[in-house]
């Protein structure tokens, strides 16, 4: 959705909220989840967008969205390890190890920002379509992929070079966009069209259309790669399907907090994260695309996006308030009942 858009809805769950913290689902307000520690942060109260972990190195980036800022967060020394400032309006976030850089959409001018992982010089800024939001890597071909929510489109830049290398349009809004190694297609969220797109990244054009019925504006999604489903997070109905990328088909549903953002997935315990714009998070397990609720709390208003260590399983939610004026990193690990 497009920032006023998300702005609008901010302020109307944050009225909710504060009456009696409306906007989740129905059953036990609790998560198998314990919170471990909090990390004062730098830029203010603005919102925060995407986060993107390196977890070789220990290190967390996040789009401080409302500063205009990207911050590194070192978590083995639990500190703050430097913040990059004039990235107006900075939403997507990624981290590829292996080009040892992070890459970054910078809305408000339409680019998408290469900068230097070791250093955090800008190694090439590159003009996107209208309001770029997520992004994703292609390992094999050296791509970065750019969605442009408003434009409908995916920008595909030369992760090395910063090179343009294609436009694709998408036929309406969109949401999220993942790579699939094990087919080799990109799949964008086309919440515009109600569906999954599903892209050749060889020759850029779209293969395949999945259609998500029951799923009102498919914008979040993060893929179980072993089992070829993905998650998919519906901002328009409260809901998080998993679509069965070989049978085509929505296989299962699950009511989650209003407005699904941001979601995660843990592959050793088989479990799907969804942060809301509502400020609740709901956890389920998955079991070959069955879910299975394990609960659902208000964590903070604007608890939208979150970061997930797939080894550890450790959650880091950056909080723009943490009720005191101050925005925070909240970390947590999976209580010890809950894990498999």
């Amino acid at each position: 959705m497009r920032a006023a858009a998300r702005r609008l809805l901010y302020i109307a769950a944050t009225g909710i909220l504060a009456a009696g913290c409306a906007g989740g689902p129905a059953g036990p307000q609790s998560l198998p989840w314990q919170q471990v520690s909090t990390l004062d942060l730098p830029g203010g109260t603005g919102r925060f967008d995407y986060t993107a972990l390196d977890a070789g190195k220990g290190l967390l980036f996040l789009a401080h969205m409302g500063a205009g800022q990207l911050v590194e967060v070192d978590l083995p020394h639990h500190r703050v390890l430097r913040t990059v400032n004039d990235l107006p309006d900075v939403h997507g976030v990624i981290v590829v190890p292996e080009e040892r850089r992070v890459y970054a959409t910078v809305t408000a001018r339409n680019q998408l920002l290469a900068l230097d992982e070791d250093t955090a010089a800008t190694v090439f800024a590159v003009p996107t379509g209208a309001y770029p939001d997520g992004l994703a890597y292609d390992p094999l071909r050296h791509t970065v992929w750019s969605t442009n929510e408003s434009a409908g489109n995916e920008t595909v830049v030369d992760a090395v070079a910063g090179a343009v290398v294609a436009t694709v349009p998408l036929g309406g809004e969109v949401g999220n966009v993942v790579y699939d190694p094990a087919i080799d297609r990109i799949v964008v969220a086309v919440q515009g069209r109600g569906e999954l797109a599903a892209i050749d990244p060889v020759s850029k054009a779209v293969v395949d259309r999945i259609a998500t019925p029951g799923c009102d504006r498919p914008h979040g999604q993060v893929l179980d790669n072993v089992h070829q489903v993905m998650f998919v997070g519906c901002e328009g109905n409260a809901t998080l399907v998993t679509v069965d990328l070989a049978s085509r088909s929505v296989v299962d549903r699950l009511t989650v907090g209003d407005t699904p953002d941001v979601l995660a997935y843990d592959p050793p315990r088989d479990r799907v994260y969804v942060a809301s714009e509502s400020g609740w998070v709901s956890i389920a397990d998955h079991d070959r695309g069955h879910l299975h609720a394990r609960g659902s709390a208000h964590v903070a208003t604007g608890a939208h996006t979150l970061a997930l260590d797939p080894v550890t399983g450790q959650a880091y939610l950056p909080i723009a308030d943490n009720g005191h004026g101050t925005p925070q990193l909240w970390e947590y690990r999976p209580s010890a009942a809950s894990s498999r």
